[in-house]
């Protein structure tokens, strides 16, 4: 089977970048790339923006945050890179990283060039390719909690990252710092919601919630972050590490489980529109769950907090998507209405962290 084209964002909304500037820097470092070689944006995702471009006649990517301000700890290309450079040597689905630049005089923002990894990208919905094919979703799960097993068994020492992050006090730091970006993206007064649930994670963390061993996390693992086989729909690149750290294994599986709408949820995840997880086929999050607790041998009796932290955090990153857009005019327009979609994914993530939903 041939690898569909990705999506691409139309010319006329595509945001364009200093072109010649970046030949004339990537032309010091022995790197050759043609500015008229109608480099195209990839569609998809609300945060960084991505290019394929040519890099001496072969294809590569262009990373760079979005316009406009940026959240703490988000966007951090240093941070990519870095990762990048110590896990792709032991870790096949992560892509090399080509160069990471730091000078912000040259795009207005760090950026990376990364190595290109064909295949498709499933997103909200199902590819038209995939649409019918028998025991799409079930291998679509395999493949998401497959990867994650074997990222979670990678040594962080062994890839040079031992020192990335803080795994002690995780959920703590967690809580608090979601409280935090709450606060701020609610225009300074977080809904009493967002205070019940970080009151919650705050007793959860004190009464020592935390006792996985860290892992190599991701941090915003889902399946738009998978490039796959479109055969066999085995993974073929692990991709956006901006957000990556150490951490206990739990907390990438909740943030996976975040995403993971079901037919029977609320409007707000079924709107939420990150994964085709809602169709037939797909298994729902316990037993998505249960399947990663199988894999890789660990007790998952202790995941409600981290569904709850994770469930929490992802209404605040859709509030923060809508601030800014409200606020600057700028990224994808659909963002005008993630106001509602936050609030009702706050209203979820306290039920979850209520024990009233899963």
């Amino acid at each position: 089977m041939g690898i569909p084209e990705p999506a691409l964002v139309p010319a006329g909304r595509r945001i364009e970048q200093d072109w010649p500037a970046l030949a004339r820097y990537l032309a010091r470092l022995g790197m050759a790339f043609d500015p008229a070689s109608a480099p195209e944006q990839f569609a998809g995702g609300f945060g960084n923006l991505n290019y394929r471009i040519e890099i001496d006649g072969a294809p590569a990517v262009l990373r760079r945050p979005p316009p406009g301000p940026r959240p703490p700890g988000a966007n951090d290309m240093a941070r990519e890179g870095r990762i990048l450079r110590g896990l792709a040597p032991l870790f096949p689905l992560a892509p090399r990283c080509l160069h990471s630049c730091e000078d912000e005089a040259v795009l207005g923002a760090p950026f990376l060039v990364l190595e290109h990894r064909a295949g498709i990208v499933v997103g909200g919905a199902l590819p038209e390719a995939l649409r019918g094919r028998a025991g799409a979703g079930e291998a679509l799960a395999d493949t998401a909690i497959g990867t994650l097993a074997a990222l979670h068994r990678v040594d962080p020492e062994a890839a040079g990252l031992g020192g990335l992050g803080r795994p002690e006090g995780f959920l703590a730091r967690v809580a608090r710092g979601w409280a935090r970006r709450a606060d701020l993206a609610w225009d300074g007064t977080a809904p009493e919601a967002a205070r019940r649930i970080a009151a919650r994670l705050e007793a959860w963390a004190e009464e020592g919630a935390e006792a996985g061993a860290p892992v190599l996390l991701h941090n915003d693992y889902k399946l738009d972050n998978l490039i796959l086989d479109p055969g066999t729909l085995a993974p073929a690149a692990l991709i956006d590490w901006d957000l990556g750290t150490r951490g206990d294994p739990l907390w990438d599986l909740a943030v996976l489980l975040s995403y993971w709408s079901e037919p029977g949820d609320p409007p707000a995840m079924r709107e939420l529109g990150q994964m085709p997880t809602a169709e037939p086929g797909f298994p729902p999050r316990a037993e998505a769950a249960r399947r990663y607790a199988a894999r890789t041998g660990r007790d998952i009796s202790g995941l409600r907090p981290w569904r709850a932290a994770a469930q929490f955090r992802l209404a605040v990153v859709f509030r923060q998507i809508y601030r800014r857009h409200r606020d600057s005019g700028a990224g994808d327009p659909r963002a005008g209405g993630f106001d509602a979609l936050a609030d009702g994914l706050l209203d979820f993530a306290l039920a979850v962290a209520e024990g009233a939903a899963d």
